[in-house]
This record gives structure tokens, C-alpha cells and sequence, in this order.
């Protein structure tokens, strides 16, 4: 397989790292790995991609966070699922173009989190559940959260089992969130502490909705706190 374009010579680190993204999805859907397949060594990617292993790890662990693959410690990388698309998008920008796709969340991540509810398995809750406290620990120590925030709402697409919820969450990739999709986001790159505390609540509401199965209630937890977090941006 050629290298994609980007990973040699003078391209940016971070253009390397997107160009590795793209191309592991691409054979993903064009070759006949299935979800449980493993993916090549680290050293193998090194040396067929000509970057370095730091560019692996990092293309690595955006793949992950976007649930298309899991890495299992001393065994190897697998595929989770097949993206439903290669673009993880640019940087949204502006203000105006992140509050944009909240409208959009708005109208697909709350039906999501109602269907979820009805559908999810007990592996699947077990799966937001670990996203949501991961997330919580993460903010509570004032670190960076987006990819935390995008695995939990990845997880709960993923349960709607309807693949087509959890195809446009991938195709964004983590930058739909917002502090992630600002080219300029907050510092310490999570906001006021007491933003972070509503949006551990805001989390908490929607997997305690979810986990009780109640569809109308996770719907409206999810479309608060989507809601919510426009307001926060709007505030910036």
C-alpha cells in the first residue's frame, strides 16, 4: 500500500497523524478486515508508512477514540467497527460554525440517546457508564476531555444499534465537540470548573436515563445538555 499523501518529508506532524487516520479507514473498508481482526504491529506501520512511532501512536489513539479500534496491551491493536466514512474534518473554526453543529446534535444525538435506552445491552451500559466516569476523572483533575466526551456519546450511538447514528459521529470525529472543535479552546482545555461540574451532571443524567430505560427521559436529558452546552459556547 502506497503511504498517504502528507507522511513524509517536510509535512506537519499533525498532517501526518490525519493522513495515517484517513488511510487505515480506507483499508478498512477496502480490504476484507472484519471487526476483531488485528491490525499490523507499530513497527509495521512504522516502516510501511514512514513516520514515526509517535505519529502511529497518536493516529492510533484518535481511531480508538472514535471506537473504531481497541488497543489490547501486550496483544496488539483490533478493529471495532468499520468507519462509516474517511474525513475526520478539519478544525470547525469559529464560534458560529461549532454552534452550527450543535444544532445538528440537537436533532440526531437526542432520538440517539431515546433509542439507546430501549436498546442498549448490558455490555453497551457498561460501556457509557466507563466513558462517563472516565471523563469525570479526567475533568476533575483539570485535564484535556474531548476525547473522553466523544467516546461517551459514541457509545451511546453505538447502542442505539442503528449504525448510521454512530457513522456520522465517526465521520466528525472528536472535533464535534466543542472545545475541541475551536481552533482557540480554553486552556486547560475543559472551561470553568463549574462548567465541568454541570456537564458531569448533564453526563450522569443521560446515563442514568439510559440505564433505566427510559427513552423519554434520556432524550430530553440528551437534548439539555446539548442544549447546554450551546449556551456555554455562546458565553465564550
Amino acid at each position: 500500500m502506497n503511504p498517504p499523501s502528507g507522511t513524509r518529508g517536510g509535512a506537519r506532524s499533525q498532517s501526518r497523524v490525519q493522513a495515517l487516520c484517513d488511510d487505515i479507514c480506507r483499508r478498512l473498508v477496502d480490504t476484507p478486515l472484519q471487526p476483531g481482526d488485528r491490525l499490523p504491529t507499530e513497527t509495521e506501520l512504522v516502516e510501511e508508512y514512514g513516520v514515526s512511532r509517535t505519529v502511529v501512536r497518536e493516529a492510533m489513539s484518535r481511531l480508538q477514540a472514535a471506537g473504531v479500534v481497541e488497543t489490547r496491551h501486550g496483544v496488539g491493536t483490533f478493529v471495532v467497527s468499520l468507519p462509516g466514512a474517511f474525513d475526520f474534518g478539519p478544525a470547525l473554526g469559529t464560534v458560529e460554525e461549532v454552534l452550527r453543529m450543535l444544532e445538528l446534535r440537537i436533532c440526531l444525538e437526542s432520538e440517539a440517546a431515546g433509542l439507546a435506552a430501549i436498546r442498549r445491552s448490558s455490555a453497551e451500559l457498561e460501556e457509557i457508564r466507563e466513558a462517563h466516569e472516565t471523563f469525570a476523572a479526567i475533568s476533575r483533575g483539570t485535564g484535556p476531555t474531548p476525547e473522553a466526551d466523544f467516546r461517551f456519546h459514541v457509545a451511546i450511538c453505538r447502542s442505539t444499534h442503528n449504525q448510521y447514528f454512530h457513522d456520522v459521529l465517526l465521520h466528525f470525529g472528536k472535533l464535534i465537540i466543542p472545545r475541541a472543535g475551536l481552533k482557540v479552546p480554553p486552556p486547560n482545555g475543559t472551561g470553568p470548573v463549574e462548567d465541568v461540574d454541570r456537564l458531569n451532571h448533564e453526563h450522569e443524567d443521560i446515563f442514568n436515563a439510559i440505564s433505566r430505560q427510559d427513552a423519554d427521559g434520556a432524550r430530553i436529558a440528551m437534548r439539555a445538555h446539548l442544549n447546554n452546552s450551546r449556551e456555554r459556547l455562546r458565553r465564550t
